[in-house]
């Protein structure tokens, strides 16, 4: 090969060796600085205490959050929620996240959604503690149960940010108004569980996801992508989703978590029946105990599908 052949198809090689490093450089900070936001919600109605729509309600983009006044806790509050696991390891103790089981950040309906919780849902009284309580202990109450792990003080800035992160959802939404949006969706609760059953249908539908143990997948970064849904880095029996039909609703509903019921590619959601089935082979399976399960329902009767 000629000198001046050679220099030419060497330059070609080096230019194409640096627009390979270049894309993977790019690949990489958005992989690890992602800004792609969750999918939104379709336009809902707001509605007033008669249930009368005062307004319509468009699930805001986190684009928007920059032109705020408190646009770095609404910010850190979106992160905290959506890596948990990473951000507050004093606090976790186990692999989930927040939003494990509050999908697309929270603003999912069905999907145990944020919509209405920092907008004057709280204080309320809940029958299993009994008393009312407000936003930030119920936080607290999911670290310590769905996460496995200890409670924030009131007035830590993770906490503050959280909160803020809430607010920032419902602030189009007027006083003593709401979201038309259900944080959960129906299940049949009449149905009973075949657990044999179950453990096929996880095994064909879930398994490829959360492991066929139950432990989960992580991703390229080592984070967690798809939570346990049992054993020790799971959420322990005292967390709603450790109950049957709230387990049941939330998988009918929300899983497989990329597909969509809207058409016109929306898929068949799956029946209750399967729900029921596969949620109770895998909340039956060994996961940590919750010390202070004995306090709950102190006053109201305990549901039926409570697992204490």
């Amino acid at each position: 090969m000629k000198p001046a052949r050679r220099r030419r198809n060497g330059a070609v090689i080096a230019a194409i060796g640096m627009l390979v490093l270049a894309a993977a450089g790019t690949l990489l900070h958005v992989y690890r600085h992602p800004t792609l936001d969750a999918g939104t919600a379709p336009t809902l109605d707001i509605i007033d205490a008669q249930r009368a729509v005062v307004g319509q309600y468009h699930t805001p983009s986190a684009e928007e959050i920059a032109s705020l006044g408190n646009a770095d806790a609404v910010m850190l509050g979106r992160r905290l929620l959506n890596e948990t696991a990473r951000l507050l390891p004093d606090n976790v103790g186990n692999d989930l996240n927040c939003n494990s089981c509050h999908m697309a950040e929270g603003k999912r309906p069905f999907g145990n959604h944020y919509l209405n919780t920092g907008g004057g849902s709280y204080p309320r009284y809940m029958t299993r503690p009994g008393r009312e309580i407000g936003l930030v202990e119920r936080i607290n109450g999911c670290l310590q149960r769905s996460m496995n792990g200890t409670p924030l003080a009131r007035d830590a800035p993770q906490m503050r940010a959280m909160l803020e992160y809430m607010a920032w959802l419902s602030r189009t939404v007027p006083d003593g108004a709401r979201v038309a949006a259900a944080g959960e969706g129906p299940i049949d609760s009449s149905l009973r569980p075949d657990r044999t059953r179950g453990h096929a249908l996880y095994a064909a539908q879930c398994a490829a996801c959360h492991g066929d143990n139950g432990e989960g997948r992580r991703d390229g970064s080592g984070d967690i992508a798809f939570p346990p849904l049992w054993g020790e880095r799971s959420f322990n029996i005292g967390a709603g989703m450790a109950r049957l039909y709230k387990a049941a609703s939330f998988v009918k509903h929300n899983m497989p978590p990329a597909a969509s019921r809207a058409p016109p590619l929306g898929q068949q959601v799956m029946p209750d029946q399967d729900a029921v089935d596969i949620a109770d082979y895998f909340i039956h399976q060994p996961r940590p105990d919750f010390t202070g399960k004995g306090k709950d329902w102190p006053h109201d009767p305990k549901p039926k599908d409570a697992r204490y």
